[in-house]
């Protein structure tokens, strides 16, 4: 899998744009800037504009040219952000370290990062539903998988973060202008939530 995305991010254009996804922007604009977690960051657009904005930022991927191109962007806004090449099994985090969790467009969401996350903290998350398969058939570049195992319903979302105080969770069809590979358009998923569970001290 790896090997996949170091080829999508290894060219000198950015696949998904260098300018933050939109929902992202808005969920940050109302809260206060703290630590943010960026799983599955690729090219780096969403952890250089939270860093922007004066939030703490660290992200991982398993994409070498995915780092690589995050931190020359990182470098060309004058930001730092800590980036660590690895997978969901290697994290370096100890448990409670994040005040927001960002996942928008990730693979299929693991339960095991929301232990990463602090009580009260926030999970912003963003990717696309199962309808976008009728988009990929009218517009290649729409985006997303072509497995609708790997796409999401309201329901499987609900259920996956059953943890947390939902604040928002709708399916709305959207305009997108992310890149290469984001374009024209299509159906996503869009959760807000606040984490309920207890301080986990391991």
């Amino acid at each position: 899998m790896n090997s996949f995305f170091d080829d999508v991010y290894g060219h000198e254009e950015y696949a998904y744009g260098k300018m933050p996804n939109e929902y992202l922007k808005e969920k940050l604009r109302d809260l206060k800037p703290g630590k943010i977690l960026f799983p599955a960051e690729g090219e780096g657009r969403n952890a250089v504009y939270a860093a922007k904005s004066g939030w703490d930022v660290f992200c991982f991927d398993i994409s070498a040219n995915g780092c690589h191109k995050a931190k020359q962007l990182a470098d060309e806004e004058g930001v730092t952000i800590d980036y660590s090449i690895c997978g969901i099994d290697r994290l370096p985090y100890p448990k409670n370290s994040f005040d927001v969790i960002a996942l928008i467009y990730p693979p299929k969401f693991k339960k095991s990062l929301i232990p990463f996350l602090k009580p009260g903290g926030f999970l912003i998350f963003e990717s696309f539903s199962k309808r976008q398969l009728e988009f990929n058939r009218d517009n290649e570049f729409a985006g997303g998988p072509s497995d609708i195992n790997q796409l999401y319903s309201t329901e499987e979302v609900r259920k996956d973060f059953e943890d947390f105080r939902i604040i928002e969770l709708c399916e709305k069809e959207v305009f997108l202008q992310e890149g290469i590979y984001h374009n024209g358009a299509g159906s996503v998923i869009r959760f807000f939530g606040e984490y309920k569970g207890e301080q986990n001290t391991f």
